[in-house]
């Protein structure tokens, strides 16, 4: 199944015998949500979305507090399976999650709801400004779901495990390259990169509109860096949201990949773990 769902397919799928449930996961990364000031994306939720769709706050229901583990640390998964619950998620009926349109929150949707066991889930691919159809500003009441999370045994990674992944396979850096080179760090503790992962912008993952770029092009662009389905792959960014867009893409292109959810502001937070600067993964 397409890890992604167009505008046009969106609308032929609301029309249908088996509609989808919509999560709008409208949320944005910037230095005032760093300081305790996070993005409202309930009043951009009020102020018009796709009809039937239910809001889903990505650092209270998608992430647990931030802490010694992160600033996205992976949910309480009672939490997690009642936010999903709320919005009418059953084991059975297909999920479709978009945002304001980079992707990395419906991303980081997508990717809790297939680790911890949905079958059919998808994202709509350049969020919500791609929708071409009607909007409101009413909240639905869908009946209550029966999603129960069961996590999966693989798929996400450590510390430890991001460090073993950056030597004997492939750790991807999902994060702008200027912070990847320590150039600029406007969040964490301090800059740079997990020594031996390689760069990997997410920016180059989508064409100008926010839409995916074709399966062949992203199965060229990682195989450049040494991501193809036979090896080993991880991805980490800032704090494992992002990161998710960049697995999405590996899905896309057809590579597994595993999540290290804590990241850079879990990795950089202990001083003593290594800090690699400049463009190399070295």
């Amino acid at each position: 199944m397409n890890a992604i769902i167009s505008a046009s397919e969106l609308a032929d799928a609301l029309r249908s015998e088996r509609p989808p449930v919509l999560l709008d996961v409208r949320w944005q990364l910037s230095t005032a949500a760093a300081a305790g000031e996070p993005f409202d994306g309930r009043a951009a939720y009020a102020s018009g979305h796709v009809p039937g769709a239910v809001f889903v706050d990505l650092d209270r229901e998608l992430a647990s507090a931030p802490g010694a583990r992160g600033r996205h640390p992976l949910p309480d998964l009672d939490v997690f399976g009642a936010a999903m619950r709320r919005a009418g998620v059953s084991a059975g009926t297909p999920v479709v999650a978009y945002d304001g349109g980079i992707g990395w929150a419906a991303a980081r949707a997508w990717w809790l709801l297939r680790w911890t066991g949905h079958p059919d889930v998808r994202v709509l691919d350049g969020g919500l400004p791609a929708w071409d159809g009607p909007l409101e500003t009413e909240a639905p009441t869908p009946a209550e779901g029966d999603f129960v999370p069961e996590p999966a045994g693989s798929g996400v990674l450590d510390a430890d495990g991001a460090a073993a992944l950056a030597r004997a396979g492939v750790l991807l850096d999902a994060r702008a390259g200027e912070r990847y080179r320590g150039e600029v760090e406007p969040i964490d503790p301090v800059g740079g990169h997990i020594p031996g992962a390689v760069s990997a912008p997410t920016s180059d993952n989508v064409d100008a509109d926010g839409r995916f770029r074709p399966a062949a092009e992203l199965r060229a662009r990682f195989g450049r860096l040494g991501a193809t389905p036979d090896a080993p792959v991880g991805v980490y960014c800032g704090s494992g949201v992002s990161a998710a867009h960049e697995v999405l893409a590996l899905e896309i292109a057809g590579i597994p990949a595993a999540l290290y959810v804590g990241s850079w502001s879990e990795w950089s937070s202990d001083p003593a773990r290594p800090v690699a600067v400049g463009p190399d993964p070295q």
